[in-house]
């Protein structure tokens, strides 16, 4: 089997102690941004799978879209990032 080349890991270890791998991140062509997928590339930044700036470029995200999914998640946990949860967890 032949195995791509690629920078930086395949596989990390999260504080729970499952496996997150590659595979586990949304498809490059994403449109449709349910809580799980961008709970998944939060995650895969925070510990390491992806760096930050290779998850912008790949997703098409901005500094700030990444920022405020990062920030809702430590506030408030991934039920923030769901859309019908905007208003409930929204900075004043």
């Amino acid at each position: 089997m032949y195995l791509k080349k690629i920078d930086g890991p395949r596989a990390v270890t999260l504080p729970d102690g499952s496996v997150m791998t590659r595979a586990d991140l949304p498809p490059p062509d994403t449109r449709r941004w349910v809580a799980s997928r961008k709970a998944a590339v939060v995650r895969g930044v925070l510990c390491g799978l992806i760096t930050r700036a290779e998850a912008l470029e790949r997703y098409g995200l901005s500094d700030d879209e990444f920022d405020c999914w990062l920030r809702a998640i430590r506030d408030h946990g991934v039920a923030a990032l769901k859309a019908t949860a905007t208003q409930k967890y929204r900075q004043l």
